[in-house]
C-alpha cells in the first residue's frame, strides 16, 4: 500500500524511553506517510524517565524511520520540550535539512504558525521542577496500570479503556488548566499576530477556530503517543487531526468552535512566556 502525501505533520509528546511510549503504533503510523515537512513539538525523549536498561527495538525502529525521512530530503523540525530540555543547551542547531530549536515561525501557505511546546506556560516547571518530576512519575505509574487495564477490557470484548484520560477529564482542576492553556497560547499568539499557534505538553489533541476579536486566529494541539496516539496533519490548505485507533483524520470545521475565555493566570507569567509575548 502507497505512502499517503501529507504537506506537513506535527508530532508531539511521544516520550521514547518510557513504557508508556506507543512506539509499534507510531511506527505503524509513519509508515503510511510521506511528509514534505515533519515537526517533532517536544518531549520525543523523554529525558525525565530514560534508563539505559529500557531502550525497545520499537523506539529504535522509530528514531531509524525519522533518519531515513531526512535521507529522503523531508525538512525535520526537533522543537525542545520539558522532557527533553536537556537538548535545550544546544539549541539553535542546524545541520542539512535537520533543525532543532525551541520554537518556530513557518509560512504556512502564507499565513504565519508560531510552534512550540508549551510547557513556558506552566508555572508549576517554573516554581515546582521536582514536584512536576514526581508527577511525571506517578502519571508513568498510572499508564502501566492502564495498559493492564486495557489489556482485559479488550479480552472481554469492551474495547480499549484509557483509565488516566477519564480521571484527568473528571478532574475539574485538570479541566481548568488545560482551558487556561488553551487561552494563554491564543492571547499571546494574537499579540504576535499569528494565523496559527500549534502546541503539545498537555495531551489534548484538538483544532479551535477563534471567534471574535482574534477572528481569523487558529489553536492546535497534536496530541500524544501515550494516551490519545494523535498528529496534526496539512494537506492542500486544511488542517485534519489524524486519529491512529480509527484511522481517519478529523478536519479543522468539525470540532466545537469557540473562544477560549482568558484565564486569570496565578500570579506572574512565567518569565520564558513573558519573552515570547515580546
Amino acid at each position: 500500500m502507497g505512502r499517503r502525501r501529507v504537506d506537513i505533520v506535527v508530532l508531539s509528546d511521544v516520550h521514547l524511553g518510557t513504557f508508556g511510549c506507543r512506539a509499534k503504533e507510531l511506527s505503524s503510523y509513519l509508515k503510511t506517510i510521506s511528509p514534505e515537512i515533519l515537526i517533532l513539538n517536544g518531549d520525543f525523549i523523554d529525558g525525565w524517565q530514560f534508563s539505559k536498561y529500557y531502550w525497545p527495538r520499537s523506539h529504535m525502529k522509530v528514531v531509524r524511520q525519522i533518519v531515513r525521512f531526512l535521507a529522503k530530503g523531508v525538512q525535520v523540525y526537533y522543537l525542545t520540550g520539558n522532557h527533553d530540555e536537556f537538548l535545550r543547551k544546544f539549541s539553535p542547531f542546524k545541520m542539512g535539512n535537520f533543525q532543532l530549536s525551541d520554537k518556530l515561525v513557518l509560512d504556512v501557505d502564507g499565513k504565519r504558525a508560531w510552534i512550540f511546546h508549551g510547557d513556558v506556560f506552566d508555572v508549576m516547571m517554573k516554581h515546582s521542577k521536582g514536584l512536576v518530576r514526581l508527577g511525571s512519575i506517578g502519571y508513568g505509574a498510572l499508564i502501566l496500570i492502564n495498559k493492564l487495564v486495557d489489556l482485559f477490557s479488550r479480552l472481554f470484548g469492551r474495547g480499549r479503556l484509557s483509565l488516566s484520560k477519564r480521571i484527568k477529564n473528571g478532574v475539574k482542576k485538570a479541566v481548568k488548566y488545560v482551558d487556561d492553556f488553551e487561552a494563554t497560547a491564543v492571547e499571546l499568539a494574537r499579540k504576535k499576530g499569528y494565523d496559527y499557534v500549534i502546541c503539545g505538553h498537555i495531551h489534548h489533541p484538538v483544532i479551535l477556530e477563534v471567534r471574535g476579536k482574534e477572528k481569523g486566529l487558529v489553536y492546535m494541539n497534536a496530541g500524544d503517543w501515550v494516551e490519545n496516539m494523535t498528529s496534526l496533519e496539512y494537506l492542500d490548505g486544511a488542517w485534519t487531526i489524524h486519529r491512529f485507533l480509527d484511522a481517519v483524520s478529523t478536519p479543522v470545521g468539525n470540532p466545537v468552535h469557540k473562544t477560549p475565555k482568558l484565564p486569570d493566570l496565578p500570579g506572574e507569567m512565567p518569565r520564558a512566556a513573558k519573552g515570547m509575548a515580546r
